[in-house]
């Protein structure tokens, strides 16, 4: 289901975009902060576990939000690594991704909450804190191939008439290259964002009290998995779209060759 937000004829894309971001950043919120009393309503057993339907949302939105925000430097740092010249470089950020993209994330996230303890005792996690991290090394490997095809597409010629102009390589980068590279990386990066949402409820397997989990004690106490399963696929569901809306704004508030009405 999309949402469709009217502005006012006289703004620009960049104004629309950013009032779109805006708004549903603010409905997200509205939501959270709204659920308990929506799901009042709902038949029982989600009436008499609401409060803790509207906590499990919470968590999930938390764990997004930092994974998501953890993930875009790490994703930035392994492309940078993959077309490094320094060969060390460029093969451990590689292993980085290869690894990353090639485990399944349920495994990554039983490793980082059960495994790495095991080699020192610094390494250990609360459950919360090791879904982020085992979560943020995930979409940071994704991200990772994101930024790097977004280096890759940026013109040759734009960084040999900046060589040209006395720009030396790191001023060229910084002030060309990367911010280019950004531009067109943006969508995949966003989306990734989104797609993270769902996959945050792999957290539940290791304890964390997301919404998954909060449904599945809720089914298991009650015997009545109908309820719960359509209230949390409900909530999943305008929690998506939600953000699907503030990714959407943000690919058109950077749409950097204007092919976005």
């Amino acid at each position: 289901m999309a949402i469709s937000l009217s502005w006012p004829r006289g703004w620009s894309r960049e104004q629309r975009s950013s009032a779109t971001m805006v708004v549903s950043a603010a409905l997200v919120l509205l939501f959270l902060w709204a659920l308990p009393s929506a799901l009042v309503h709902m038949p029982e057993p989600v009436k008499g576990s609401a409060q803790f339907f509207a906590e499990g949302a919470k968590v999930t939105v938390e764990l997004t939000m930092i994974a998501g925000i953890a993930g875009l430097p790490l994703g930035v740092l392994a492309a940078l690594g993959k077309v490094s010249r320094i060969l060390p470089l460029r093969w451990l950020a590689s292993i980085y991704v290869w690894i990353m993209r090639g485990t399944p994330l349920l495994l990554q996230i039983l490793f980082v909450t059960f495994a790495l303890p095991e080699f020192s005792p610094l390494l250990r996690m609360d459950e919360f804190t090791a879904a982020c991290v085992a979560l943020a090394l995930n979409v940071g490997a994704y991200n990772a191939e994101a930024v790097r095809a977004g280096l890759l597409a940026v013109p040759r010629g734009q960084v040999e008439a900046a060589r040209s102009l006395g720009m030396n390589r790191w001023f060229t980068f910084a002030d060309i290259t990367f911010p280019q590279a950004i531009k067109i990386a943006l969508p995949p990066l966003v989306n990734n964002v989104v797609s993270l949402l769902k996959d945050s409820s792999l957290a539940s397997v290791v304890g964390v009290v997301d919404l998954l989990l909060v449904s599945q004690r809720t089914q298991a106490a009650s015997f009545q998995p109908v309820p719960c399963y359509i209230a949390t696929g409900c909530i999943y569901l305008i929690l998506t779209t939600l953000m699907t809306r503030i990714s959407d704004a943000i690919e058109r508030r950077y749409d950097i060759e204007g092919k976005l009405a």
